[in-house]
């Protein structure tokens, strides 16, 4: 069974400036892995957009242009590899765990499975205010999209059979 505990956060909970967890009952079982690469296939154009406003906004405060997802499939990673922007950080059957880190904040987001059951899971620190100021757009718009892959990735599954 996925259990989404501490190591799975980028740090203990009362740390955290942002939290946000949800899960979908998916019609198979999918690894982790599997997940991501049907997650990240077809990014949404909102998120091309929503990424190209974030690098142009965040270059004005020294943040380096992390530029979206790429759409690559990969077929194993291990820790230490990169999925677009992310670093991988934990590799379990049940679990993949991705960070992004720089001077203003850091973020894991975990992807855990449970049977046909698929939770993406995801935790920021904030360093200074402008992670802060980041994070109030960023927080409500994340878990909508999040709520909107979900939704997909579950949809594309059923249409495949």
């Amino acid at each position: 069974m996925s259990t989404i505990d501490s190591r799975d956060m980028i740090g203990p909970r009362e740390a955290l400036a942002y939290y946000d967890s949800q899960s979908i009952d998916l019609p198979r079982a999918v690894t982790p892995l599997e997940a991501w690469n049907l997650m990240m296939a077809q990014p949404q154009p909102v998120l091309r957009w929503a990424f190209r406003v974030r690098d142009a906004i965040s270059a004005w405060f020294g943040v380096r242009k992390i530029g979206g997802f790429t759409g690559r499939r990969h077929t194993e990673v291990k820790v230490g590899d990169r999925l677009d922007f992310f670093l991988v950080e934990g590799v379990r059957p049940d679990a993949l765990l991705l960070t992004a880190r720089d001077r203003h904040l850091d973020v894991m987001t975990g992807l855990h499975t449970d049977g046909t059951r698929l939770t993406v899971t995801s935790s920021v620190i904030v360093h200074n205010l402008f992670g802060r100021a980041y994070m109030v757009p960023v927080g409500p718009a994340h878990r909508v999209i999040v709520r909107v892959m979900l939704r997909r990735l579950r949809r594309s599954l059923m249409e495949a059979g």
